[in-house]
């Protein structure tokens, strides 16, 4: 994948975001059916799969933030959900949710802060000082 540098990390250039849009829109194609199907463990997994923390790209950020942000809103067991994610997905989810209390919509700070409590409860501190240090790959 070319890039222009941008410390020690490489990060997607713009005439690549339209690739990583399309593949943004075909993952939510598939969260979609998961969704329907009573399945959003499945869809938050499939969401934080390969989110695009290297672009700097606003619109690909933005993109990958509308699939998580449905999947996140779909999860009524959030002691379930934890169970069964994968704890390298903690992080991730972490800075989504706090993408998504900087939005200020109340059923979003409200789903947010109700993982974020026990995620913090279940992956610890570290998980949040890892997610505010990392400047590099931002969501």
């Amino acid at each position: 994948m070319s890039g222009r540098r941008g410390g020690p990390e490489e990060f997607v250039e713009a005439e690549n975001a339209e690739a990583i849009i399309l593949r943004i829109e075909q993952k939510s194609r598939k969260i979609e059916t998961l969704l329907r199907q009573s399945r959003p463990v499945e869809a938050l997994k499939t969401a934080l799969e390969g989110s695009a923390p290297k672009t700097m790209d606003e619109r690909c950020k933005s993109a990958n933030w509308i699939v998580v942000h449905r999947a996140i809103m779909a999860i009524k067991d959030v002691d379930g959900m934890l169970f069964s994610l994968d704890p390298e997905y903690y992080d991730i989810l972490m800075k989504y949710l706090y993408r998504g209390l900087s939005t200020g919509d109340r059923p979003t700070c409200d789903q947010c802060l109700q993982i974020h409590e026990k995620l913090t409860q279940r992956a610890g501190l570290g998980c949040i000082l890892r997610c505010l240090a990392d400047t590099e790959n931002t969501v």
